[in-house]
């Protein structure tokens, strides 16, 4: 309590309304505790506050802020390279650019590599819960491999939400190497078609998200810049991942079996 009233000395001055909030809200079910880990992992009073208002908006528990705290969320926010100024009217570029980042963490996953982008898809889909916490508040899931009919011909989506606050689809292409610029060009389709045969009247624009292993700026900033339709280019972290060298001197399941007497 003592340590709260030092770094809140006059609340008023430091955007009061999201610090009330978060005590009101929080106080009776985990008294001070999210104000604990803030201010034992936060410094920086304008960082702590932007997490307090995360975690209003998202309803954050104390374990998710302090894994939020723990991967930078707040420097991954709105980093992601997009068109969006250029293809949305302002106020909803900026709310758009507000919800992606840049990287996205997918440490729940166990990849090896080389892996393939299918097995990158279903590690999501298996972790669908964890996927949908990483991606932020708001997603919902709508498809895999989600399949749009155009010129009689059949075309798969790889992955296909619905956001609820920004009220239209997004589109997500997954890829397991560096960005390549024609990646642009079959998003700008996908997105035509999403709009043409998914969105309904009220809804607003899609959006694509093509996720990457990597990718050089300057490509993608040139790759999407004449693109009709709002996309993003983002990467992605596997930080789980063994280093190949170390996975190589574990042992296989057959060894270990045999090394504990299973299997005769």
């Amino acid at each position: 309590m003592i340590a709260f009233y030092r770094d809140y000395p006059e609340p008023s001055s430091i955007l009061p309304q999201p610090v009330a909030e978060i005590a009101s809200s929080l106080l009776w079910s985990v008294p001070w505790a999210h104000h604990v880990i803030l201010m034992d992992k936060v410094s920086d009073i304008p960082t702590r506050i932007w997490y307090m208002e995360q975690t209003l908006a998202n309803g954050w528990s104390r374990n998710v802020l302090a894994m939020q705290i723990e991967s930078q969320a707040h420097t991954r926010h709105g980093k992601v390279m997009s068109n969006f100024s250029r293809t949305l009217p302002a106020h909803q570029s900026d709310l758009v650019q507000q919800t992606l980042k840049d990287p996205y963490i997918f440490d729940f996953l166990t990849l090896t590599d080389p892996f393939q982008e299918r097995e990158l898809e279903t590690g999501l889909i298996r972790h669908l819960e964890k996927f949908l916490m990483e991606l932020g508040q708001g997603f919902a899931f709508v498809g895999r491999q989600y399949k749009i009919e155009v010129g009689d011909e059949d075309f798969y989506i790889d992955l296909l939400f619905y956001h609820l606050r920004l009220r239209c689809y997004v589109v997500i292409e997954l890829k397991v190497g560096e960005f390549k610029p024609e990646y642009a060009g079959k998003m700008n389709f996908y997105l035509s078609a999403v709009d043409d045969l998914l969105r309904h009247p009220e809804d607003r624009p899609s959006i694509g998200l093509i996720l990457c292993k990597s990718h050089n700026r300057l490509i993608a900033e040139y790759a999407l810049r004449d693109m009709s339709k709002p996309m993003g280019v983002a990467t992605y972290r596997l930080t789980s991942v063994l280093p190949a060298e170390l996975q190589e001197n574990l042992p296989s399941i057959e060894e270990l079996e045999k090394e504990l007497g299973y299997g005769g």
